[in-house]
């Protein structure tokens, strides 16, 4: 099953984009789910079902160090 994502979550998916990149960036959340391509910035949107059939990892998330 799909695991709990939130917006902004990192993930990769077990086949690579055409334009070469394996990770996404969860931009919409609902009955189906919007990610963007971190390679091309291209934006699809894919079922909760066929997320959770190409889903590989959730990669953790990236450190945006704004304190500093």
């Amino acid at each position: 099953m799909l695991p709990d994502l939130q917006l902004n979550d990192l993930l990769r998916l077990r086949k690579p984009h055409p334009c070469g990149s394996y990770e996404w960036i969860v931009t919409r959340l609902g009955a189906d789910i919007g990610l963007e391509c971190k390679g091309c910035g291209r934006r699809v949107l894919l079922t909760r079902r066929e997320l959770a059939r190409r889903l590989k990892v959730m990669l953790p998330k990236e450190n945006d160090d704004k304190s500093a």
